[in-house]
């Protein structure tokens, strides 16, 4: 008796529409797209049956991956992701599993991170920046997308990094005996009188110095911490620090509200501003190595894409409120 043949398997979808479906995710899970938004996607889920399928495997995996809501989701994933050009889309692919290697515990880290963030004592939304007066009299600035909880009693002075950036100006007032520090999914920043940044990336941590010095003591590390001195800066696992190097003299500059660069290259450019505007700014290859320089207002991050047009050889198209892409000039 002949065996009836297995149905064949569907073929793979490819990674550039798995792509398209984790930027549409994006934009439906801000929780701000309109009818516009909704229409454009519709249109695109029905204009190939590859789209469909990775439609109906993206929200299927986001569904199930242990009940998280979906908003919430969105909001965990803006504060963490990596300097480069479509990050969000990136993390996003990694976050539901759907790229290559699957990923599925590292997944897991990361949305129970976020769902810590959401709980943070102090946090700020995408393009929100916020200043807080801690007890001891310490400043602390958190940059777009960011996430703390401060932990201060007889014996120590806390700040957990959760999600996105700080700038922290230490304090001396009551308690202030106790060492003052920041900690990152990879390690310790201990305060030494001064004035810093730390920045938690998707598997690695970054500090600048602007004041003073600070040490930094990985999770995972062996021997003496590292001691890093003013206007200077590193990145570092949980193994080890990186070698210092000198920091930019503009970098912090988002805590007064401002975007500035010297001589950058159009691709690091947006994938800096993405931090600052929901959503997803794609580069095109073919312009991502022009460069520009200027100060540009954080405030209003469309004004700031409107511009490029009047400096570079480049169009910006808005696909969507929240999908837009920069390239080449007709």
């Amino acid at each position: 008796m002949s065996k009836l043949a297995e149905p064949a398997a569907p073929p793979a979808i490819r990674e550039e529409v798995q792509q398209q479906a984790a930027e549409w995710l994006t934009v439906l899970m801000s929780e701000q797209a309109g009818e516009a938004e909704h229409a454009a996607w519709q249109r695109w889920r029905a204009a190939d049956p590859e789209h469909e399928r990775a439609w109906l495997h993206i929200d299927a995996v986001s569904r199930r991956f242990n009940g998280l809501h979906r908003g919430a989701a969105a909001q965990a994933l803006a504060g963490t992701q990596r300097k480069a050009v479509n990050g969000k889309r990136r993390q996003l692919l990694a976050w539901l599993g759907v790229a290559a290697g699957g990923g599925m515990l590292a997944a897991q880290t990361d949305a129970w991170d976020g769902m810590r963030a959401l709980r943070a004592d102090y946090r700020t939304a995408t393009g929100e920046r916020r200043e807080v007066v801690l007890d001891d009299g310490s400043v602390l600035s958190l940059n777009t997308g960011s996430a703390v909880n401060v932990r201060f009693d007889a014996s120590r002075r806390l700040i957990e990094l959760l999600a996105g950036e700080i700038l922290v100006a230490s304090g001396h007032g009551a308690g202030s005996a106790a060492p003052l520090v920041v900690a990152t999914r990879e390690g310790l920043v201990r305060a030494l009188g001064t004035r810093f940044a730390v920045r938690q990336q998707d598997d690695y941590s970054t500090v600048d110095v602007l004041e003073s010095a600070v040490e930094i003591r990985p999770r995972d590390g062996v021997g003496a911490p590292m001691l890093l001195a003013a206007g200077r800066g590193t990145a570092f696992s949980r193994h080890a620090p990186d070698a210092p190097h000198a920091i930019d003299a503009h970098a912090h500059a988002w805590s007064h509200g401002q975007l500035i660069v010297d001589d950058v290259t159009l691709g690091d450019f947006l994938a800096d501003l993405a931090r600052y505007r929901p959503g997803v700014i794609d580069c095109a290859p073919a312009v991502a190595q022009l460069r520009l320089s200027g100060v540009f207002p954080l405030a209003d991050t469309q004004r700031i894409l409107n511009m490029l047009p009047n400096s570079l050889p480049v169009q910006v198209r808005s696909r969507t409120r929240y999908w837009v892409s920069v390239e080449p000039a007709p």
